[in-house]
């Protein structure tokens, strides 16, 4: 069954975890950011993005400019995912002063903005004469395709379509090029396409659409656009080599997208040029594109995909590698790759409703992408290890990117406003609807409204228990359908008390209830939060002989902070017990502790003995993976050994 996220304005949201995350985005992280875009916070990597569009704004205006652009090609990206989410919070909470913020920040890019459209600060101050002729480096389309999604988010939240002119505008500068100017050209870094279909429906112009089939159905055919244009254009933007042309993995454009067959090279790229196909699979009816994008998938999720719902293995191109090439100390498992990850699930689960899809949505969120965030909203990771050592982790020379704390910002900060638009449109992410029903992919308390008439409210405690309580307000027939997750080994769903036969009622992971429903009525899910064991396929050479915990969406971790500062010597008792604790309000945020009944070894003074080291039972301590790191410098493991 087909579906469509429904628009951020129709969930509101209530109390629980998601909310809060939603309200520490609106309270602490934009405000934060805002301030770091402004360069305004000392001690804190200058970011100067702003400043790049005032000095772009100058020169547009042909005033004299002395100074210089800074920063990273794609600067301009970090404005635009801002924007997004200060958007998107505004449908939280109403803020007249933040509005005004937005307002001030849509002007600067409208002065900005040439006269045929163009839309780049990079280019208009520092490479006037160069724009559209190194799309391999640039990341002209892909910062573009930022700023249609933030107008996109601002004319949904807000009415407002000032910024989506603006956007249009450029839309319309893009598709001159490369319909009628570079028609073989295509971006080095997906983005414009997705973000082309976003535009697309906000506006109603088909040619947005047009543009962003083209820009699938180009790419990787041969010649390959990106070799012929590195032999013409002479200059590079990443040293005096630039990047490779020829690894064409690196940039998905070995093939055309529909002969693809593995999930390669840069990891975010990937999934956003994935997130584009699914979407126009689903808006077409394209049926080699759907099936292109259910190969990607499996590729993904069953051979190169982290427990933590972590993508990319390797730091050389942020990557991916080989099927079960998985190391846990040296990974790479970006931040802005797991919420692509969320992004092409989301179209996918609209393409077809399957709980799969939904599962990994949930991993990659509450896991990998809340640990991308500290508890406070002030310190980010890019990259998120799922084994950490102090004096190794970030220091030696394969490791240096595996950081042991969050740094305040980077000087490539493409990850934290992008945590910061997901969590702040996280009910577009949980409902979708379509002609047969609402779908419930994600437990949040808060009130979605269906196209339909009718509205839910729910209350709950997930993700640290299981219980998700829905009241239906209206009077109507309604199909709803709830995600009963995989992990969850027992399942009950009652309506008005009454249960419901699930091994009746689920199709494709979800319990369809259908109905006559009333005022009040009350659906209430019970899902199984009892911690186990999960054990990684024998393939995968890192984790052989190891476990890692779960409970409910959460895959648990073990800090030194918890277990006498040393977790190295620790490992599970293959035969022992997992026992949870109770709900701890004060620690981290409020967590739920798990025990395991483990061993810890002995230490030795030599590097190496014959003679096996002695070991004594533990008990051990996990707390859940998006929280470590927030209690300093700590070791850290997710998968620990067996004895």
């Amino acid at each position: 069954m087909k579906s469509r996220s429904v628009p951020v304005t129709a969930f509101q949201p209530g109390e629980g975890f998601l909310p809060d995350c939603q309200r520490l985005v609106k309270e602490q992280v934009i405000p934060y950011q805002y301030e770091i875009l402004n360069d305004r916070l000392e001690g804190v990597e200058k970011s100067h993005a702003l400043e790049n569009f005032r000095i772009a704004a100058k020169k547009t205006a042909g005033e004299p400019v002395t100074e210089e652009f800074y920063g990273m090609v794609f600067q301009d990206s970090d404005v635009a995912k801002w924007l997004e989410a200060a958007a998107y919070s505004l449908t939280v909470q109403p803020d007249p002063e933040l509005e005004k913020e937005i307002d001030g920040v849509v002007e600067l890019l409208a002065s900005a903005q040439q006269e045929d459209g163009y839309l780049n600060s990079y280019f208009t101050v520092k490479e006037p004469e160069r724009r559209w002729t190194n799309l391999q480096e640039a990341h002209e389309l892909y910062c573009a395709g930022h700023l249609m999604e933030a107008a996109c988010a601002y004319y949904e939240a807000t009415g407002k379509d000032g910024f989506l002119k603006v956007m249009e505008k450029n839309a319309d500068c893009i598709y001159e090029q490369f319909m009628n100017h570079c028609s073989k050209g295509y971006s080095g870094h997906p983005e414009v396409e997705l973000a082309l279909m976003r535009l697309y429906r906000a506006s109603g112009n088909s040619k947005y659409k047009e543009l962003a089939q083209h820009f699938v159905d180009v790419r990787g055919e041969a010649p390959n656009y990106f070799m012929e244009e590195k032999a013409k254009r002479g200059w590079n933007v990443w040293g005096p080599t630039g990047n490779d042309a020829e690894d064409t993995d690196y940039t998905q454009s070995t093939l055309p997208v529909r002969q693809q067959k593995d999930a390669v090279g840069h990891a975010v790229r990937a999934v956003y040029l994935y997130t584009a196909m699914a979407d126009l699979a689903n808006e077409t009816g394209d049926a080699g594109l759907k099936e292109a994008c259910e190969t990607l998938w499996k590729s993904i999720t069953h051979r190169r995909m982290y427990v933590t719902g972590g993508i990319g293995s390797t730091v050389i191109g942020e990557a991916f590698t080989v099927d079960y090439d998985l190391p846990n100390a040296t990974v790479y498992a970006e931040t802005c790759a797991s919420i692509g990850l969320m992004f092409f699930a989301r179209r996918m689960l609209e393409l077809e409703a399957k709980g799969e899809y939904a599962d990994v949505m949930e991993r990659a969120l509450y896991n990998t992408v809340l640990a991308g965030m500290q508890l406070d909203g002030k310190r980010f990771f890019y990259v998120n290890p799922l084994e950490v050592v102090p004096g190794i982790s970030g220091k030696a020379a394969t490791q240096r990117h595996d950081l042991p704390q969050r740094p305040q910002w980077y000087a490539c900060a493409c990850c934290p406003p992008n945590v910061a638009r997901v969590l702040s449109s996280i009910g577009s992410y949980a409902y979708s609807e379509g002609e047969e029903a609402l779908f419930l992919h994600l437990y949040l308390g808060g009130t979605v409204k269906s196209a339909k008439g009718y509205s839910l409210s729910c209350e709950t405690g997930y993700p640290h228990c299981g219980a998700v309580r829905y009241v239906f307000h209206g009077e109507q027939e309604a199909v709803l359908a709830l995600r009963i997750p995989g992990w969850s080994r027992n399942t009950a769903l009652t309506v008005n008390g009454e249960a419901v036969d699930l091994a009746a009622a689920v199709r494709d992971g979800y319990a369809m209830l259908n109905r006559q429903f009333h005022e009040g009525d009350v659906i209430e899910l019970t899902l199984d939060m009892t911690p186990r064991k999960v054990f990684a396929s024998s393939k995968i050479p890192a984790d052989t002989g190891c476990a890692a915990v779960q409970r409910g969406p959460l895959v648990y971790c073990t800090e030194g902070v918890d277990n006498g500062g040393d977790i190295l010597s620790l490992s599970l008792n293959r035969d022992g017990a997992l026992r949870e604790e109770d709900f701890d309000a004060g620690l981290l945020g409020g967590v739920v502790p798990v025990l395991a009944d483990g061993w810890r070894t002995q230490q030795t003074e030599d590097l190496y003995t014959a003679s096996r080291p002695g070991r004594e039972k533990t008990e051990i301590r996990m707390v859940p993976y998006y929280t470590w790191g927030n209690r300093g410098l700590n070791q850290m493991r997710v998968w620990l050994p067996e004895a």
